[in-house]
């Protein structure tokens, strides 16, 4: 059932043709029958009346010339006996009027008869002829003879115009609607054979002049959808202009994306400025060099060069020079290769070269007459001769990394390293300092891909008043979530640094911190939130100066923010760091200074710098309760604190008896696991 339902659902345009003809067919047949039927029964009326008429008018001749012979009543009646004998599919009667009733007498039963006829005695009144059906077979005719001039020489009462009587005649119709019938069917047979002809004709003209053409663009369109095949055409063999035009149009269409495909295709996997390969299709070829090598155990290279101070000749001479800068350096690449070697520019003014069954010893041999090549070549550009230089990286598999990240890695510390030791020379990985560089690079990448991907946390570990025992602040940790794992900070820390993402993650987590606020706001109002900032992150001292117009936009209370800072912060440029504390201070953001006493230049912070809160390094807080040097350390940093009248903080609190002897020393505020760990805010 559900399918038959779906089938009339979904109509092709041949089916809705077809049902549209037998429609138009149907409605067409059923008008004509009606009308048929309309026409018959008029027809026949009017020739039933015709043929009534011209029999009233025999009969009352018939009758005139027996009343002019001076016949009396008896007579007349025979007369007309005989009449109907003669006719006897006829019935004729004849009724009298008043005028000659009053002059001759009525006939015997007359005036009852006329009493009780509506239409005989509306005939006898008005003197107009009437037309009734007794039954569906026959009809009756009501004749008025009406006066003349020469009927007034018996009728001497009476006058011209005057009603002397009427002919009643009932005549069957139904030989004269046979015949008709047979006249009106043989019509309707020939018109609707003669309008099935048309919509048979009609038809086959629509199938074949537009529903084949149409369904042939479609299976053209279905083609091109389900196989992507482009080059599929519509034929333009078509009567029908409009048709034509659009097979015409479609086939151009089709053209056009061809062409823009084509093109595509080629952007998706060419730079359209060197038409050297980009990055993507590199990462191609270096998957299938990779499994080629494996397949056959044998090496390849790889060689990666960066222009030195490229970044120069553009803002120099705009970056119109600096595009023909690197045609003319792809130009120069391509003629020092081999036809196998691939070539790409890997973006801005990187290229990268792969050089196939290439051991790294015949690899060194190509970079370095790369190198030297580009060291002699003068670029004749419109401002004039121009040099440049690069900085060549050459790594090789198996030896540098045998997986597609271990090599690419391997490319950006050789890379790194050319640049590191003054550019313009060519460099290769030759030492365990450049292996343990490529594993930070891999830990770049890996942080690169968290900051890109929005997997960097920000976690939350409660500071407590000692006194009250209330969480009064959290410090804002960075955490990184790789799937259900959740990586601590001091396994990033380090490489973020070394890398120069450090602003980049101390921007992510200040602003994910400052969204937390809203979450722990609702129980503690009051609560602080220290941020600990990456050395390098304060050094940008204009990002510094706009952390109050950032907590502001995210509506948190400037007071309720603390930034710790430590001495490595503190320590390169002392004057600048205090005058940028007294710039945060005047907008109400307190500052920390951390891991108080981990340095010898601690004590001397405290002279220098206005401060709010001083944290005690938590290597003394861990063991006061079994060393007593660290308990004598800890009381004395607290002591200071309190006589410079800066609130403190111990870290890493981690049982009951460490959390009452810092009570007992008098310390402000204490965090650690006994207290809580970072955690996210739910």
């Amino acid at each position: 059932m559900g399918r038959v339902l779906d089938s009339f659902r979904r109509f092709t345009l041949g089916r809705l043709l077809i049902l549209l003809s037998l429609l138009a067919a149907t409605i067409a047949f059923v008008l004509i029958f009606f009308l048929s039927e309309v026409v018959r029964d008029r027809a026949i009326h009017e020739l039933a009346r015709d043929d009534a008429r011209q029999t009233s008018k025999l009969v009352f001749q018939s009758l005139y010339s027996a009343m002019r012979k001076g016949w009396n009543k008896e007579e007349i009646n025979d007369s007309i006996q005989r009449l109907n004998m003669t006719f006897p599919d006829l019935q004729i009667r004849v009724y009298r009027g008043e005028i000659v009733a009053s002059q001759f007498g009525m006939m015997r039963g007359e005036s009852e008869q006329i009493r009780h006829d509506v239409a005989l005695s509306q005939a006898l009144q008005s003197g107009a002829d009437a037309m009734t059906f007794p039954s569906k077979d026959s009809i009756r005719y009501l004749f008025p003879v009406v006066a003349t001039s020469e009927c007034l020489v018996c009728h001497t009462k009476s006058h011209v115009g005057a009603v002397h009587g009427v002919i009643d005649i009932t005549y069957p119709i139904t030989s004269l609607k046979v015949s008709f019938d047979e006249v009106i069917n043989t019509i309707v047979a020939y018109t609707l054979l003669t309008i099935a002809l048309v919509f048979a004709i009609l038809y086959l003209k629509l199938r074949y002049l537009v529903v084949l053409p149409i369904a042939k663009l479609v299976g053209v369109m279905r083609s091109v959808t389900l196989d992507m095949d482009l080059n599929r055409r519509v034929s333009d063999g078509n009567w029908l202009i409009e048709l034509k035009h659009l097979a015409e149009y479609f086939n151009h269409l089709l053209q056009t994306v061809q062409e823009y495909n084509a093109r595509l295709e080629e952007l998706s996997v060419r730079d359209p400025l060197t038409g050297l390969y980009n990055r993507r299709k590199f990462h191609e070829f270096m998957r299938y060099e990779i499994i080629r090598a494996e397949r056959h155990v044998q090496g390849f290279s790889v060689i990666m060069i960066d222009l030195d101070n490229f970044k120069y000749i553009n803002d120099t001479f705009g970056h119109p020079i600096g595009d023909m800068v690197l045609k003319e350096l792809t130009a120069m690449l391509t003629e020092g290769l081999r036809k196998g070697d691939v070539l790409a520019r890997m973006g801005g003014d990187e290229f990268a070269i792969i050089l196939p069954e290439t051991p790294a010893a015949n690899g060194l041999l190509v970079a370095n007459k790369l190198h030297q090549a580009l060291a002699g070549r003068e670029f004749e550009l419109p401002v004039g001769k121009i040099r440049s230089t690069a900085s060549f990286s050459l790594v090789s598999y198996p030896e540098d990394g045998k997986t597609e990240d271990a090599i690419y890695s391997a490319m950006d510390v050789v890379l790194y390293k050319a640049k590191m030791h003054g550019k313009n020379q060519v460099m290769t990985a030759e030492s365990d300092e450049d292996r343990s560089m490529m594993t930070i690079f891999k830990q770049g990448d890996f942080l690169r891909n968290a900051l890109r991907e929005d997997r960097i946390e920000a976690f939350l570990q409660p500071i407590i008043e000692l006194k009250s025992n209330a969480v009064t602040a959290y410090e804002v940790l960075v955490r990184i979530r790789d799937g259900e794992t959740i990586i601590p900070a001091g396994e990033f820390i380090e490489v973020a640094e070394e890398l120069g993402m450090a602003q980049e993650l101390d921007r992510e987590v200040f602003r994910k911190g400052l969204a937390h606020y809203a979450l722990i706001s609702r129980k503690n109002p009051q609560a602080k939130m220290f941020f600990n900032l990456f050395p390098r992150s304060f050094s940008d001292i204009e990002w510094v100066r706009g952390i109050p117009a950032l907590v502001r936009a995210a509506g948190v209370p400037c007071e309720n923010i603390v930034l710790e800072i430590t001495e490595r912060e503190a320590l390169p440029n002392l004057t600048q760091v205090r005058a940028v504390i007294e710039e945060l201070r005047e907008s109400r953001i307190a500052v920390a200074l951390d891991d108080f006493g981990s340095g010898f230049s601690s004590f001397l912070y405290l002279k220098y710098l206005e401060i709010d809160y001083v944290k005690i390094e938590g290597s003394f807080v861990r063991q006061i309760v079994a060393d007593e040097r660290d308990r004598i350390m800890v009381a004395h940093i607290n002591s200071m604190a309190h006589e410079f009248g800066l609130k403190t903080v111990a870290e890493f609190v981690e049982d009951e008896m460490t959390a009452k002897m810092l009570a007992e020393i008098g310390v402000d505020y204490a965090q650690g696991y006994y207290f809580g760990r970072p955690a996210r805010p739910e």
